[in-house]
């Protein structure tokens, strides 16, 4: 049993038997239970994050959950994000593609949902971001501007290869044929090194070096680095994660000569083929914004989009906020960040990238 100190009342009896607490010490391994537990649950749910978001980011977190005399019934991680380039949010969660509520009844969801409406409203925030994926509130809008693309994959690594479409296999087979190799790494030096050079390319600020070095540290097993090699040298690699029966490459990149080799095709390929044999059941190759170039690039290995309908309460905001690099807001930023040596990118990026997501 917890001690009193271990959590607090955040709010008392809110509905018939469900009370909300804030997440203590020593409820962590509870929570965590749930979420693997919870069919809706995510990665991005488990309490790792916290700490993630708090030491390494920065921003003050309220982790909160509905509990019933059955048990944990619905978690909520919120983070409060306050940037002056981007706006004043309260967010379930930042760098997360997911979020949201979990939870295994409708009583307890809607507990939450109110509790996090009226947090905002307290905060005095711009606005409320729920990045579920689906729609759970009709009173608050939604933001079509992401999918997140998911599909089965086949024990035998040879019809996950037959299953991908024809162009984009010959682009596999091209790596496989320029003699490309990979290794799961214990560090993030390598993954680091081409993962912020994609970034600089694409006008993006990449996040620090110690924000990977903390994911590693957090998730042990569950946080993993694959690094494509020609000759020896790195030319690609991703940071993935991985959760029950999924897999989720979620950050990847190389410099330009990654293209050329055709490094990625080749890196997700091997991912594939890798988790495949050990027992992954679903890829989940991540967000994408629709219309973009990896909106393109995934479907092109014949997975289909989902929509994932993030939903907003709005509360000194007029509008559903548009942080995106579509926005004409932050075209001239973009293009002047691409021109920036690496090194100066590398140094100042994390200044800017805790507050994206």
């Amino acid at each position: 049993m917890r001690t009193a100190t271990a959590r607090r009342v955040y709010r008392a009896e809110v509905a018939s038997g469900v009370r909300l607490w804030t997440l203590g010490e020593s409820d962590s391994e509870r929570w965590d239970a749930f979420v693997r537990s919870c069919p809706e649950a995510t990665f991005f749910h488990l309490t790792g994050w916290k700490s993630v978001i708090e030491n390494v980011l920065g921003h003050t977190t309220f982790y909160l959950y509905a509990e019933s005399a059955d048990g944990i019934e619905a978690v909520l991680p919120l983070a409060h994000v306050r940037s002056y380039l981007f706006g004043n949010a309260l967010v379930s969660s930042p760098l997360c593609v997911y979020g949201g509520v979990a939870a295994k009844t409708e009583e307890a969801r809607r507990a939450l949902e109110d509790e996090a409406e009226r947090l905002a409203v307290s905060l005095d925030v711009d606005y409320l971001e729920m990045r579920n994926r689906s729609v759970h509130r009709s009173d608050w809008p939604v933001k079509d501007l992401y999918v997140t693309f998911r599909k089965a994959i086949h024990p035998d690594p040879e019809a996950n290869l037959n299953a991908i479409p024809r162009k984009q296999r010959a682009m596999v087979r091209k790596g496989i044929a320029a003699g490309l190799e990979s290794a799961i790494d214990d560090g993030v030096d390598r993954f680091f090194s081409a993962y912020a050079a994609s970034q600089r390319n694409l006008g993006t600020p990449v996040l620090s070096k110690r924000y990977f070095q903390a994911l590693k540290e957090e998730f042990g097993r569950s946080c993993e680095v694959l690094t494509v090699t020609k000759e020896g040298k790195a030319v690609s690699s991703v940071l993935t994660f991985y959760f029950r029966d999924e897999v989720l490459p979620y950050y990847g990149g190389g410099p330009a000569a990654a293209r050329e080799l055709k490094a990625n095709d080749f890196m997700y390929w091997e991912l594939m083929r890798r988790s495949a044999e050990r027992g992954v059941r679903v890829f989940d190759y991540g967000r994408s914004k629709v219309g973009s170039g990896s909106y393109s690039f995934k479907k092109n290995w014949g997975f289909e989009p989902e929509p994932l309908p993030y939903q907003y309460r709005l509360v000194k905001a007029q509008s559903v906020p548009n942080v995106s690099p579509n926005n004409p807001k932050y075209r001239l930023m973009i293009e002047a960040w691409r021109r920036l040596p690496l090194a100066v990118a590398n140094r100042l990026g994390p200044i800017l990238a805790r507050n994206l997501g």
